[in-house]
């Protein structure tokens, strides 16, 4: 059963199907929490007037997962716009005190139209997970997965600190342990990595990499141009070439709307180039 086929007469009208990865294609968008302040049809105007493509709503401001009619009306938007959602980024959690939640979730990426729900691998670090808390994550993001497969969605969760996936080591055995064939993971450059071992990272990680959360914090949080790591974002990317991955810029230096341009035409400079650097 498709996404669409789902609709019932209370979804009001069908809207655009979201357009999928193309040949391979990268393609470049926005993650709307990087202007949490801005309403989303100015994150929308401002993602398209910059030339993106495609945009991860999140739900903690812009589409809350309890809120059908603002989810629709930020489909709206993004058709308006000409940005197909290329995931919803929920905050759902993996653990047995969230997982109720889920279906609203699901429910909530087929309003958008998104093909993908990004979440969190639990509460916890790898490093700190007790046996018993690592065995409910992985039970709950199976059960997670389950629920997507029969929306047509994909599950991902962020590669982040404080969950099973802050290392490349906990992030592949989570999905070797989960098993199922809609999961894949974010990757994003982990803080205070030196390029080579970021780089490591994700050439370990592989084709398991569905998206990517582009920025440049150097040192600890300190947010620059992105620019200012283009060594690092060249290789990235290039690694990632003809996979149909998505970079999504995200967290741009002070959070700043009028910085947007310039970061998506680096990002764009950045994926036409090979890792050298060179046109």
């Amino acid at each position: 059963m498709t996404v669409e086929s789902r609709r019932t007469a209370a979804d009001g009208p069908p809207l655009r199907p979201s357009a999928g990865p193309d040949t391979g294609r990268t393609r470049l968008g926005l993650c709307s929490v990087t202007f949490r302040r801005l309403p989303a049809a100015e994150v929308a105007r401002r993602a398209a007037d910059a030339g993106l493509e495609v945009i991860e709503w999140g739900a903690d401001v812009h589409a809350p997962a309890g809120e059908p009619g603002t989810i629709r009306a930020v489909r709206e938007v993004s058709d308006r716009y000409g940005l197909a959602c290329c995931s919803y980024g929920s905050y759902f959690r993996a653990t047995p005190a969230e997982l109720a939640a889920f279906p609203a979730v699901a429910r909530a990426a087929v309003l958008l139209g998104a093909p993908r729900v990004r979440v969190w691998a639990g509460g916890t670090g790898s490093r700190t997970v007790l046996p018993d808390q690592r065995h409910e994550t992985v039970r709950c993001l199976r059960e997670a997965a389950r629920i997507a497969a029969d929306h047509s969605l994909e599950l991902a969760p962020e590669f982040h600190g404080g969950t099973l996936t802050d290392t490349v080591a906990s992030t592949v055995r989570l999905l070797d342990e989960v098993g199922a064939d809609n999961v894949r993971t974010y990757w994003q450059p982990p803080q205070d990595t030196p390029d080579e071992q970021a780089l490591a990272g994700l050439v370990e990680l592989g084709d398991r990499v569905t998206a990517v959360h582009a920025f440049s914090w150097w040192p600890g949080n300190n947010r620059l141009p992105l620019a200012d790591r283009w060594d690092l974002w060249a290789a990235a990317l290039g690694l990632l070439a003809g996979r149909g991955v998505e970079a999504l810029l995200e967290f741009v230096p002070g959070d700043d709307p009028a910085v947007l341009a310039g970061e998506v035409e680096t990002l764009r400079n950045v994926v036409d180039c090979d890792p050298a650097g060179h046109e």
